[in-house]
C-alpha cells in the first residue's frame, strides 16, 4: 500500500487517556459502567464507533458520487458491541444502521450498502475477524 495519510495516537490502557500526534484527539478513558467502570471518560469502542461510522459515511459519499446517487441526507451509526468470544478472549461485533432519504428505500438502498461495505476501508480491516450487520432505516 502507498500510504497517503498516516495517523498516530498514543493511549496507555482503558483508564488513562489516548492523545494523538497532532493534539486533536487528548481524551480520558476509562471503563464503562457495563463493564463495572464509572463511565468516566471515552473507551475503544466508543472511538471505534465513531471512526467506522465516519469512514463508513465518507465511503458511501464516494459510491454516490461514482454512481451518480444522492446521498447528502443519508447518515450513519455504528453500534460497536464488546463481548466474550469462544476462545477465552474478547471479540467486537458491529450493527451498522444507515439512515437513507427516501428514494434509496428498498434494493436501491441495500444495493448502496453492499457496495459501500465493499469499499470502506474499516470494512476491509474488519472482514472475516467482526460480524458485522448492515440496516437500513
Amino acid at each position: 500500500m502507498d500510504a497517503l495519510y498516516t495517523a498516530v495516537a498514543t493511549a496507555n490502557g482503558r483508564e488513562g487517556r489516548a492523545v494523538s500526534s497532532d493534539g486533536q484527539i487528548d481524551l480520558p478513558l476509562g471503563f464503562p459502567k457495563a463493564l463495572g467502570g464509572n463511565g468516566q471518560g471515552t473507551n475503544p469502542e466508543q472511538l471505534f464507533a465513531a471512526g467506522y461510522a465516519a469512514c463508513f459515511a465518507s465511503a458511501m459519499g464516494a459510491i454516490g458520487r461514482q454512481e451518480k446517487i444522492d446521498v447528502k441526507d443519508a447518515s450513519v451509526t455504528a453500534e460497536v458491541s464488546i463481548g466474550k468470544d469462544t476462545d477465552g478472549g474478547f471479540g467486537l461485533a458491529v450493527v451498522m444502521r444507515v439512515e437513507l432519504p427516501d428514494h434509496l428505500q428498498g434494493e436501491a438502498g441495500r444495493e448502496l450498502l453492499e457496495k459501500t461495505h465493499a469499499y470502506c476501508p474499516y470494512s476491509k480491516a474488519t472482514r472475516g475477524n467482526i460480524d458485522v450487520e448492515l440496516v437500513v432505516e
